[in-house]
């Protein structure tokens, strides 16, 4: 059995977890969303891609949901909204050099569920965040460093 697999997939399971128990006693929100299993992917299992580093993760979601409702609040929810709101998450993210594939599905959701503006704040940036401090400080534990997170900021 190798350790740094075991300790990956624990990581995952624990951050999950307590994002699930928020939405267990927060029934007004709904706090876990499809793309956070993906980004606990590579923030647990490969945290020193580039594509798991912190400004990846928080503001690739953040752009990707905004770039969504966005969309959504200009042209609604159909298969024309849904393809440009996926390009303009991307194009954003490859523009702001914060890109986190998790994130893609972000404006697909948006724009299905018809979200409102508030998406963007809980559950995605508010997830987001609390994913990457999740991962810092657990990675630190079991000694895993990250790359310097906000060296070009």
């Amino acid at each position: 059995m190798n350790i740094k697999y075991l300790l990956a997939s624990l990581g995952a399971f624990l951050c999950v977890f307590f994002i699930a128990l928020i939405s267990e006693f927060d029934k007004g929100n709904i706090w876990l969303i499809p793309p956070f299993g993906a980004s606990l992917v590579l923030v647990m299992a490969i945290p020193k891609s580039p594509l798991a580093q912190p400004k990846n993760v928080i503001f690739g979601h953040i752009i990707a949901a905004s770039a969504g409702v966005l969309i959504f609040q200009i042209f609604g929810s159909n298969p024309l909204s849904i393809g440009l709101g996926l390009g303009l998450a991307i194009y954003l993210m490859l523009a702001t050099e914060t890109t986190h594939p998790p994130a893609g599905a972000n404006p697909i959701l948006a724009i299905l569920g018809a979200k409102s503006f508030e998406f963007v704040f809980i559950p995605v940036a508010v997830g987001a965040i609390f994913i990457v401090i999740f991962s810092l400080f657990y990675n630190r534990i079991i000694k895993i460093n990250w790359k310097m997170p906000f060296s070009k900021w």
